[in-house]
């Protein structure tokens, strides 16, 4: 009796063992093993058992053939197989029959993805240019670089544009029309720009971003022979850095 239990209990490891191994493959062996297979399992475990507990006796088979078949049915219930080949197996898939290279979370389902926020970079500061020109409001004294009336109205808002912290600098540029020697009207646009620049910095915007620059009758925008483009061309521009 002593020597019986070690045998039978080689047996059921045997069972095992050789159920273990059916269990990664279906009856046809070329699929996963579906866990409704568990009923051929434990037939296949009972048939075993019962086979190898006859080496004993009848009474070692019928035992063996229970235990075989207990055995069996654990088995292929324990170590479910994987139909859809998405790495869960068929026990624990929520989602059966998804297709072949789907990422899948834990319960077997394809994983939900979402178009990723794109953050547009801000657009590069625009530098803003105030044009003032002779062009229906006059802005120096004739042949002078002191400010007109018109032009300081014009300026005080001007100023109040340039006062805010976000200024980083504001370059003053005086032009002339072509009356006159380009020598002349070289230092007569300076004279007009620093005009400007100290007037603006008289109305609270920082000194020290400010910059005047004249450039003469060298940059026309409108035509030199009339009365109209000449007073265009007399102008002063302020290119505002922010």
């Amino acid at each position: 009796m002593g020597n019986q239990l070690p045998r039978v209990a080689i047996s059921l490891l045997l069972v095992s063992s050789f159920l273990s191994g059916c269990a990664s493959t279906s009856s046809n062996g070329s699929a996963p093993l579906n866990q409704g297979n568990w009923p051929i399992c434990s037939l296949i475990g009972g048939l075993a058992g019962g086979g190898l507990g006859s080496i004993e006796s009848s009474a070692w088979a019928a035992g063996g053939a229970a235990a075989g078949a207990i055995i069996g049915g654990l088995i292929c219930y324990a170590q479910d197989g994987d139909a859809d080949s998405d790495g869960v197996f068929d026990r624990r898939d929520d989602c059966p029959n998804t297709p072949a290279g789907a990422t899948v979370d834990s319960r077997g389902c394809p994983q939900r993805t979402y178009p990723q926020a794109t953050t547009e970079a801000p657009p590069p500061p625009q530098d803003e240019v105030i044009v003032l020109s002779d062009m229906g409001n006059v802005l120096f004294a004739f042949d002078s670089a002191e400010l007109t009336s018109t032009a300081k109205e014009q300026l005080v808002a001007v100023a109040n544009r340039l006062t805010g912290a976000n200024l980083v600098g504001a370059k003053v540029i005086g032009y002339t029309d072509s009356v006159g020697s380009d020598q002349y009207n070289q230092g007569l646009s300076e004279r007009r720009a620093r005009s400007v620049a100290d007037f603006l910095a008289s109305q609270g915007v920082p000194a020290d971003k400010l910059t005047a620059e004249g450039r003469g009758e060298s940059q026309p925008v409108a035509d030199n022979e009339t009365d109209a483009g000449r007073a265009q061309n007399r102008r002063v521009e302020i290119q505002v850095d922010r």
